[in-house]
């Protein structure tokens, strides 16, 4: 602590400004921080913020918290992409000091005599403000000057013209005693980093043909997946995440559910990167060109899809890497080169690299890899085990690229121990894989998401209730109703959410014993019959579409930082609301947990939270259904797993326009696909 007026506890601040908070452009940024000062004299905080250009943004001034508790906040909007920086300053504020000390004096009977100082201090401080109002609001200022000095004027017609100025001197403050606090910064990206809506599948697999007695197998292609990106842009996905597109090692490579012999016509692993055709920077032959890729890329952004690849740093044996840099790798005891292990897993088909051995060459190498692929019009990257690397490797990694370019985003998928998935965000991930799909009851749901709240100012979560390495067991027995609550959860508690193809299609059966997929798409072609199920009515895509539908239509939806949870008396339920400050937008959802049998809960509201007063009545249109209903702080609810596990409320405030009419979800087939 230092300066004139002490400046503590400062937020957005990670790691004591270590590292910058995030935000994204557009986003109200909450800041906060504790000035107090000595005495009774009136205290003023406000903020100077710079954009990544070096110019300063509008002054913004900080109002008081709680009563005593000294804490000031205010928000911040940045407008642009890029690094900016903020600082707090506290001054004296002797306008609201005059204001509170002659309000006060006038109101236990003091009369002019009494308050000659006080208005010949009035007089000073106005003389002051003339300097700092716009010119337009001078004349009122020269008013209260000379009413304040006029002793033939009533005592309350001398001083309610100065008192009258009190807004406009907030926002034109007359400041003495400045102290300016530390400087934090702010990495401000694009609004996609905050809001996105991911969908994964394997090119490979789109128009593929599985090996038969007769036939050889044949591996999809860039041109034939490209034929799968209506559909997927259909259900409103705007992120398409490809699994690793390049060459697939020979050697060690797996055959079907990770068996150690690989037949003939086994593909192999997309993360056992690198063969004779090439490494990280090559294109796997059976998918096509560079110039397809390029294709595939321009049909993607045809369809409002942008398409993310997978950066893994890991090597198949016969990697380029391997023989050109054996450097770069762990040599055991016998000579040979260690493969990756997680206990007792073992990945004999993947060397990982060791970023102790010449630090410096991989970087370098690794830096050109990104590069290459940003060069090809890529700007999203999902990083394969990011916690099996060095965190300060990353940070120095991903400010490389942000200074090439700053629209470049990061997805760790990192399911791993608290500190590193919270760390590898503060040095600069964009957002992060989460412990979403452990979590399923509602009591644990509410507790994780408080704790990704609290983390906003640098991680920011993305909720996938499957993966490819991933089936839960809620998804194996819970059968087609937990398919729409993990959607639901994911896709509005959320701001970005993803799923793996099949999701929609209710693919559910494990291997025995497994958290994962039986015949997992990892080592083998899955072409799938998207067209069949859905005349079928076996898709949960109509579903799926109704949803990111309604995030998009919501700006509520778009924001981590306003998540409320609402109490409601059945445990087997959550209720929670997400509301926009500057639409008025607001979203009440309530979901069950159980998939089997209806569950009855009544709510109690935290009514301010909506932007409502306790005892308003109000009208909520349910997305899903398009039903309307009028609701206060207590409901009643009943939801059936089968034909609703969810209300999905637009709120409409008293006197609001009516909403649109809408086009209820589809009742989609419950029954399992085969």
């Amino acid at each position: 602590m230092s300066g004139r007026i002490p400046i503590e506890d400062v937020s957005p601040s990670v790691s004591c400004g270590r590292y910058p908070a995030k935000a994204v452009v557009g986003e109200l940024v909450p800041v906060s921080a504790r000035a107090y000062r000595e005495g009774h004299d009136a205290l003023g905080c406000n903020v100077v913020w710079l954009g990544p250009d070096g110019r300063a943004r509008p002054f913004t001034r900080m109002r008081p918290g709680e009563p005593g508790q000294d804490r000031w906040h205010t928000v911040i909007r940045p407008d642009a992409v890029g690094d900016w920086a903020f600082t707090v300053e506290a001054f004296s504020d002797p306008y609201l000091t005059w204001q509170n000390a002659v309000t006060k004096k006038i109101d236990a009977g003091q009369g002019p005599q009494e308050l000659a100082n006080d208005l010949a201090e009035g007089v000073r401080v106005l003389k002051a403000a003339r300097k700092l109002v716009p010119a337009a609001e001078v004349a009122r200022v020269r008013a209260a000057v000379a009413a304040l000095r006029d002793d033939k004027l009533e005592l309350p017609r001398r001083v309610a013209p100065a008192l009258e100025l009190a807004e406009l001197l907030w926002d034109h403050p007359v400041r003495e005693l400045v102290t300016t606090g530390e400087q934090y910064r702010i990495w401000v990206d694009r609004p996609r980093a905050l809001f996105s809506a991911w969908y994964e599948f394997f090119p490979r697999s789109e128009g593929a043909i599985p090996a038969t007695a007769d036939v050889p197998a044949r591996s999809g292609t860039f041109a034939t997946a490209a034929e799968r990106l209506p559909g997927v842009a259909a259900m409103g996905f705007d992120v398409l995440y490809l699994p690793p597109i390049h060459p697939i090692g020979r050697v060690n490579r797996k055959g079907p559910n990770n068996s150690l012999t690989a037949g003939p016509d086994d593909v192999g692993s997309p993360w056992a990167i690198g063969a004779a055709e090439g490494g990280h920077d090559a294109i796997h032959p059976d998918l096509g060109t560079p110039e397809d890729f390029r294709d595939f890329l321009a049909a993607a952004a045809e369809q409002g899809l942008e398409v993310a690849l997978d950066l893994a740093l890991q090597c198949a044996p016969d990697h380029p890497w391997v023989t050109e840099h054996p450097e770069w790798f762990t040599t055991r005891a016998d000579g040979s080169i260690a493969y990756a292990e997680n206990p007792p897993k073992k990945y004999q088909d993947i060397y990982p690299l060791n970023f102790d051995n010449d630090p410096e060459g991989i970087r370098a190498e690794v830096l050109r890899v990104v590069l290459h692929w940003v060069g090809e019009g890529v700007k999203i990257f999902r990083v394969d085990n990011p916690h099996t690397k060095p965190v300060d490797f990353w940070h120095w990694l991903i400010g490389e690229v942000k200074k090439v370019d700053p629209d470049v985003l990061f997805l760790a998928e990192a399911f791993t121990r608290p500190a590193m998935m919270h760390g590898l965000g503060k040095v600069g991930f964009t957002q992060s894989y989460t412990y979403f799909t452990w979590r399923t009851s509602p009591a644990e749901m509410r507790e994780y998401c408080a704790e990704l709240v609290a983390a906003a100012d640098y991680m920011r979560p993305n909720f996938w209730p499957n993966t490819p390495d991933i089936l839960h067991s809620s998804l194996q027995h819970g059968g087609p109703p937990m398919f729409k609550i993990r959607a639901v959860l994911a896709a509005l508690l959320s701001p970005s959410w993803g799923m793996y193809a099949g999701f929609e299609l209710f693919e559910h059966v494990a291997r025995p014993g497994a958290e994962e997929y039986l015949d997992n798409e990892k080592y083998e072609l899955r072409p799938r019959d998207w067209a069949g199920a859905q005349a079928q009515g076996r898709s949960l895509a109509p579903f799926i579409t109704t949803l990111n539908r309604v995030r998009r239509d919501n700006p509520a939806l778009h924001r981590l930082r306003n998540l409320v949870f609402h109490d409601i008396d059945n445990p087997a339920l959550l209720c929670w609301s997400k509301h926009d400050p500057d639409t008025g937008n607001t979203v009440l959802v309530v979901c069950t947990f159980d998939s089997h049998t209806v569950q009855w809960g009544n709510t109690t509201l935290d009514m301010p939270a909506l932007g409502m007063d306790w005892h308003d009545r109000f009208t909520v249109h349910d997305e899903l259904t398009g039903a309307s209903y009028d609701w206060g702080q207590h409901n009643a609810v009943r939801l059936d797993p089968y034909l609703q596990p969810a209300h999905v409320f637009t709120v409409r405030r008293p006197g609001a326009t009516p909403p649109a009419p809408t086009t209820p979800a589809s009742k989609d087939d419950t029954r399992w696909t085969s």
